[in-house]
């Protein structure tokens, strides 16, 4: 079959929301954005998600599905001058939907140069980032769009993709690709189905008639042999190791990670991970539980295997071994639930900044009392809104460096001591 050289992902690209794989929160029946869509509510909106999860599919979708004009701008490759032409056209032709693929890419000014068109509506705007748009995009312009987060593709809508594409792109259609290669395939992709499809372009085209088999699959990948990433024995495994460690069992710990690292496991995911638990499990009860493993992951950066197995298995010991905590954890879980029921709370005006004389006229910085001048640097001052002053968020266990920390907390605050 012709393919006049479009690659297999773009000639597998979905036409219709029915067609998207994954993504059922946001298109599938009860989909937030299909019965936006629906509704025929004007959109601006960014798309937040990992490569090949679909964003530039859906954006052409939804300017499909009315009759505006479809403005593609890369950030990569674009500036200023693109962005003005842009919304010239979308003046021109009474309004457009405006694509920004990678818009985190933009500065703070070009970003700023869309906001009149989004305010006005002459634009609909659709920006698609990898990157967190907290803290990519710029704050107004994030007030004026909603941010839709699309999720990684699992095995299941992966396998679902490469079937597709066997059953009806007359390019890939008569290679003989065998179950554990389509696995295979998916487990190498990382989640990406522009990948997943590049590979089973590649792999169809260099097989020779003969039968795409695992052992091709990884060469067209040029990877080894690893874990499945959506198989049941990779969650388990590391499932394993960190409750293994959270449980203060290093026996068990050192023998689900010799499992992990001779299966292939990249020590930098364990090393990430080891991080967290230092956090999470053990928290202030051993404060060098996250310098060590913060050290762990650096040294295994700097020398990579097979040598990182040991930093890694001394990290694994050690934490498995220290005094629990989640005290921090479980305070900052709590504390998030009141931001989510009161939004809106007043900071306290003696801990707000006053940088000029106008904020301090109006009382900004009045009242605070500077904990070094005062007996054993505190001050005993509220610092909580109003609304939730007598809130304790942190409740230190008695366990480790952590007990300190408790008896110094209750020696200071009376709402602790009762």
């Amino acid at each position: 079959m012709e393919t006049n050289g479009v690659p297999l992902a773009e000639r597998m690209r979905p036409r219709s929301l029915d067609e998207i794989a994954g993504q059922p929160h946001l298109v599938g029946p009860e989909g937030v954005l299909r019965r936006s869509l629906e509704g025929g509510a004007p959109l601006s909106m960014i798309l937040w998600g990992p490569p090949g999860s679909g964003k530039t599919t859906l954006a052409r979708i939804i300017a499909e599905s009315g009759s505006a004009e479809f403005i593609h701008i890369d950030a990569v490759s674009s500036g200023v001058r693109e962005i003005r032409d842009a919304l010239a056209r979308a003046d021109q032709v009474g309004g457009a939907v405006v694509f920004i693929d990678e818009i985190h890419r933009f500065n703070k000014a070009q970003q700023a140069s869309l906001l009149k068109s989004v305010e006005e509506g002459t634009v609909s705007l659709i920006g698609a980032t990898t990157e967190n748009p907290s803290f990519e995009v710029i704050s107004p312009l994030l007030s004026r769009c909603t941010v839709y987060r699309l999720e990684p593709l699992d095995g299941e809508d992966l396998l679902g993709i490469v079937d597709r594409a066997l059953e009806t792109d007359g390019a890939v259609m008569d290679a003989q690709v065998d179950e554990e290669a389509k696995k295979e395939m998916v487990a190498l992709c990382g989640g990406d189905a522009r990948a997943l499809l590049n590979g089973l372009e590649t792999a169809a085209a260099v097989c020779g008639g003969k039968p795409v088999n695992v052992p091709l699959v990884q060469q067209v990948y040029q990877k080894g042999v690893r874990y499945d990433k959506d198989g049941d024995e990779h969650y388990n495994t590391i499932s394993a190791f960190i409750k293994s460690v959270r449980a203060s069992d290093p026996d068990a710990a050192l023998h689900y990670l010799a499992r992990m690292l001779e299966a292939g496991e990249d020590p930098l995911f364990i090393a990430r991970r080891l991080i967290v638990l230092a956090s999470e499990d053990i928290g202030n009860a051993e404060p060098y539980a996250l310098t060590l493993a913060t050290d762990c992951f650096t040294a295994t950066s700097y020398i990579g295997m097979p040598e990182a197995r040991i930093v890694l298995a001394q990290t694994a010991t050690y934490l498995a071994s220290c005094p629990r905590s989640n005290a921090s954890y479980s305070g900052l879980m709590k504390a998030e639930q009141d931001v989510k029921k009161h939004p809106g709370l007043e900071i306290p005006m003696h801990i707000r900044n006053a940088p000029t004389r106008l904020m301090k006229e109006m009382g900004y910085g009045k009242g605070y009392r500077y904990p070094h001048k005062e007996k054993d640097a505190f001050a005993g001052q509220d610092n909580l809104p109003e609304e939730i002053k007598d809130r304790i968020y942190y409740k230190p266990s008695d366990r480790g460096r952590e007990a300190a920390l408790k008896k110094s907390l209750e020696e200071k605050w009376k709402k602790r001591r009762s």
